[in-house]
């Protein structure tokens, strides 16, 4: 596990920019770019290396684990006092999750384009 390390150096910083061209959200995309360094880090990590709040934490990795390329785990505190602390790990590379969003983009084109021939042909 990591903790209190820097995750987000120049290259992650492309990889939000890119991400977010291809219209993944803003907290999605960070929280990706954190994960990305393969090991299991804490809500609490992806707060302190990114800026984002715990709620956005929250938001940003439901639909990444709905699309199984997020673990996620609690552990309760040792003192048995307060909420169990999230950890979360990326399980596929980011190669797949290059290529899911290069499927959604060509299957939305080829969506796209049917419709401009539907156009066409109704003129």
């Amino acid at each position: 596990m990591i903790d209190d390390i820097r995750l987000l150096g120049d290259p992650e910083y492309e990889i939000i920019e890119l991400l977010q061209s291809l219209n993944v959200p803003r907290t999605e995309s960070i929280s990706i770019a954190c994960l990305l360094c393969g090991e299991e880090i804490t809500s609490q990590t992806i707060e302190r290396s990114s800026g984002l709040r715990q709620p956005e934490v929250s938001v940003a990795m439901r639909p990444l684990r709905e699309r199984g390329w997020v673990d996620e785990r609690n552990e309760k505190k040792s003192n048995g006092k307060g909420r169990p602390t999230k950890y979360y790990k990326l399980t596929v590379p980011l190669i797949t999750i290059i290529e899911m969003f290069e499927l959604e983009i060509q299957q939305k084109n080829k969506d796209m384009m049917e419709s401009i021939d539907k156009l066409r042909e109704l003129k």
